[in-house]
């Protein structure tokens, strides 16, 4: 795939006709009018099932460029986010959460801003995944992403234990994510948390919210160019702080951290501090990929004449037709 612009991508009017070198978030980062063709049915085309999967994305070296902007930016999250979370409760308030929660969607909302103009601005396994399911971005991309950042978080989390004491870590569990944590009791050590099942409902719930209410909005061309990527990532900043405080106060458990709906951020913490933060971590990663299936699906499912109805040429059910 042609990369010679990493910032721009061809967005499409309501007539069928390019808009311009406007950048849609989340999206594959180029200006090939030809692929734009292909993309929508105006160039017939036979694609190779190499070309749907976007192997010339393993070789590109500006999608490598890319993804030294989700790395880095995946860093900064999971050590601004683990922050955010010690600092809320270690600052003694009665509405920890929703401090917590708050500063989360800033904090998110700001990133994205940060890192959209390179890479597309996914730091997120969920939004890599599901871009590639729909067709915004090819999986091979979608895998480069998603090593970056798995090893951002784990770069973030490394910074992180590197500044607090060993107490702080410990009585935190470096800020990771966690369905359950051992506490000293009257008679022994207490587990105390919530069960795996609910945790894994918390996890698919949340994740298809975040995905439908907020991220919607940047995969439809039509109402990212309507309110700009300063509103539309305000908009997924403030679901994300909202469901972290749902999921953090629904329980009202200690032990359990609320839903991740990043496996990356859960996975960097668990790699350095490791320990209980294992014990049902492929929550973390089942959940939300469960959740980015139920989303395509339900793209595929809603009225044809929606922001992807020709297609994408990287669109899963076009990969697995060409496997077939």
């Amino acid at each position: 795939m042609a990369t010679n612009n990493v910032a721009q991508v061809v967005l499409v009017e309501e007539d069928g006709l390019p808009c311009g070198n406007r950048v849609q978030p989340f999206s594959t980062p180029t200006a090939n009018i030809e692929q734009w063709e292909v993309d929508h049915g105006k160039k017939e085309k036979s694609l190779t099932l190499g070309e749907r999967l976007g192997v010339e994305d393993l070789y590109s070296l500006n999608v490598w460029r890319a993804s030294v902007g989700e790395l880095l930016g995946s860093a900064v999250l999971v050590f601004m986010l683990d922050t955010i979370v010690i600092s809320s409760f270690e600052t003694q308030t009665k509405t920890p959460n929703m401090l917590m929660s708050i500063l989360i969607g800033i904090t998110i909302t700001i990133l994205l801003l940060a890192v959209f103009p390179i890479s597309g601005g996914h730091m997120n396994p969920v939004i890599s995944f599901s871009a590639a399911l729909v067709g915004l971005i090819s999986l091979s991309r979608a895998f480069i992403y998603i090593c970056a950042q798995c090893v951002g978080a784990l770069l973030g989390a490394l910074a992180l234990q590197a500044v607090v004491s060993h107490t702080i870590t410990q009585s935190f569990s470096l800020g990771g994510c966690t369905l359950t944590v051992i506490a000293p009791g009257p008679n022994g050590p207490v587990v105390t948390g919530i069960e795996t099942s609910q945790a894994l409902w918390l996890e698919i719930i949340c994740t298809f919210i975040f995905l439908f209410a907020s991220i919607w909005l940047a995969y439809d061309h039509r109402q990212a160019k309507a309110l700009g990527v300063l509103v539309v990532f305000s908009i997924i900043g403030t679901i994300l702080g909202l469901l972290v405080f749902i999921s953090t106060s629904l329980t009202g458990k200690k032990g359990y951290a609320g839903a991740g709906m990043n496996p990356a951020r859960c996975l960097g913490p668990a790699m350095i501090r490791g320990g209980h933060l294992w014990n049902g971590h492929w929550v973390f990663w089942v959940g939300p990929a469960i959740s980015c299936m139920a989303f395509y699906i339900y793209t595929k499912i809603i009225p044809s004449n929606h922001f992807h109805a020709n297609g994408y040429r990287h669109d899963f059910f076009n990969v697995l037709r060409a496997l077939i």
